[in-house]
């Protein structure tokens, strides 16, 4: 008996720990892979739901300037590689430590063939430690998700997988399941072709896509759909897919689908991905920002805001349509591009529908939470792991919320506009925070360098003092830093705005003064 109980935990250990393997990514780009770029990504694969494995092959497109002595490809060592082909020849290659090096035949070749099968990594909590969820749903059919935000697509294919890799023209996608089951993945449905009991989904898309934004969901879905009309004029197809058993929550979904486009749209621009479609899926974990097949878990819970129900969710992970998808960056060191600005997204919408009140309401009650713990920015060549933290969200939303507060409304919103729309940090191109300050600066005319990296990169606060100054007046300063910030103030004779820095400024008003009183900053007092 001891031995047998030995034996077990032996199993569930090994087990254990092949499920809590811990994938991380970005970090500096590795030498062998800086000499291509990766231009496209074919991916073929069998899902096999009764063993929870998956079994095919990805052909990848590059371009290398120089011949290639070595291409460097990233995939977790759980997978087997059974062969790869060059120009339909099969060449050497070596898989350990979850990098597969391949040595081309010598040729001019401009992509590869890896064929490779095995048991997929299962999530231990998704989306956050991500991998795949597999589940069963209320009537007993398969259910999975996959998410790989942390993890990257080695977990699921063979890539260059560093952030600042995105196959520029874009994926082609087959999956082959077990009738009756479907297929939810990125760009348009080209063909769905049946073969015996199988069935082959063919999804594609032309745009780029970052390589945790590829992804697949399997389930028996009900589909509602519609047509969207956007503001820049054209119909885009949109879509959810619900379990069977959510049929009659379907068409709710669709309209909160339909409202928080238009939000976005209303301060982002018109929806990126036009000629693909806008959807969601029903996930079996909370969600995550798949490029135009956003994974949706939030059972339904809708609110009221103002005359439209409203999903923090499904409008976040949306909003990455914009942040993340269309504007990506590079280094996980500027993640809190992607997460600030959607949160700050998220925000608006409580101005859209609720209100401005509500909009200062929900800005405030975030920022009370802020534990100023961690800089938004992380140091140059971070991983995944080191620069994903709650602050990225929060205090990058409230960065977006204090400079709009400095450069007022006017300024503010065609800025966000025209920042998400400049063709120097989309699509093909990456963005970093860098760019961003230079965008700010040129785009208002002021220098708000210091501003901003103050509040980017230190855990730093202004510290705000104020003094009666004689019968009918008020000194204010602002301890800690060495630059000015436009403040509104509110005295005895309205509102003003000054610029408050370390040397005390003096406010005339007959009447207590109020600092700050929309709470547009992050100060200590």
């Amino acid at each position: 008996m001891r031995k047998s109980i030995f034996s077990l935990l032996i199993v569930f250990f090994s087990i254990s720990s092949s499920y809590s393997q811990n994938w991380d990514w970005g970090g500096p780009m590795d030498p062998l892979q800086e000499k291509f770029k990766v231009l496209h990504y074919q991916l073929e694969l069998e899902i096999l739901l009764d063993s929870k494995s998956i079994k095919g092959k990805n052909r990848i497109t590059f371009d290398a300037p120089e011949k290639l002595d070595t291409l460097r490809l990233n995939l977790i060592d759980e997978y087997v590689v059974s062969r790869v082909l060059m120009n339909g020849e099969e060449v050497s290659f070596t898989h350990q430590n979850d990098i597969l090096d391949i040595i081309p035949i010598d040729c001019r070749c401009n992509s590869v063939e890896v064929f490779y099968e095995g048991v997929t990594p299962i999530a231990i909590n998704p989306p956050w430690t991500g991998g795949f969820t597999w589940e069963l749903d209320l009537m007993d059919q398969h259910w999975m998700g996959l998410s790989s935000q942390g993890e990257g697509a080695k977990i699921f294919m063979p890539a260059l997988d560093h952030p600042s890799s995105e196959p520029e023209n874009g994926v082609d996608l087959f999956f082959t399941v077990q009738k009756p089951y479907f297929v939810a993945s990125n760009g348009r449905l080209i063909e769905q072709k049946e073969v015996g009991d199988r069935i082959t989904y063919h999804w594609a898309t032309e745009y780029p896509i970052n390589n945790y934004g590829i992804n697949f969901t399997v389930g028996v879905f009900h589909e509602a759909k519609m047509d969207f009309e956007s503001i820049s004029g054209q119909k885009i197809p949109m879509h959810v897919f619900v379990l069977q058993e959510d049929e009659a929550k379907a068409q709710s979904l669709l309209e909160v689908l339909k409202v928080s486009v238009e939000t976005q749209e209303k301060y982002f621009g018109a929806f990126p991905f036009p000629n693909d479609k806008i959807a969601v899926v029903e996930t079996p974990y909370l969600g995550m920002e798949h490029q135009t097949i956003n994974a949706y878990g939030n059972n339904f819970q809708f609110v009221p805001m103002g005359d439209v129900s409203y999903d923090w969710l499904l409008h976040h992970e949306l909003g990455h349509e914009w942040f993340g998808n269309k504007m990506s960056v590079g280094d996980w060191a500027d993640m809190w591009i992607h997460e600030g600005f959607t949160a700050y997204g998220d925000w608006l919408f409580y101005e859209a529908h609720g209100g401005f009140d509500a909009y200062l309401d929900h800005a405030g009650s975030v920022l009370k939470t802020i534990p100023h713990a961690k800089p938004v920015v992380s140091p140059p060549n971070s991983t995944e792991e080191e620069a994903y933290h709650g602050e990225i969200y929060s205090k990058g939303a409230a960065v977006v919320h204090g400079l709009r507060g400095v450069v007022g409304d006017e300024v503010f919103f065609p800025l966000l506009k025209a920042f998400i729309s400049d063709d120097r940090f989309t699509y093909l191109n990456q963005v970093n925070t860098n760019d961003f300050i230079e965008f700010v600066n040129a785009y208002t005319g002021q220098d708000l360098s210091l501003f901003l990296n103050f509040y980017l990169k230190t855990t730093n606060l202004p510290v705000l003092k104020v003094g009666k100054k004689g019968k009918d007046g008020y000194q204010v300063s602002l301890k800690g830093i060495d630059f000015t910030i436009p403040v509104e103030i509110e005295t005895s004779n309205g509102l003003i705005k000054e610029k408050i820095g370390s040397k005390p400024v003096f406010i005339e008003s007959t009447t207590e003064i109020k600092v700050d009183p929309k709470g547009w900053l992050m100060l200590s007092k």
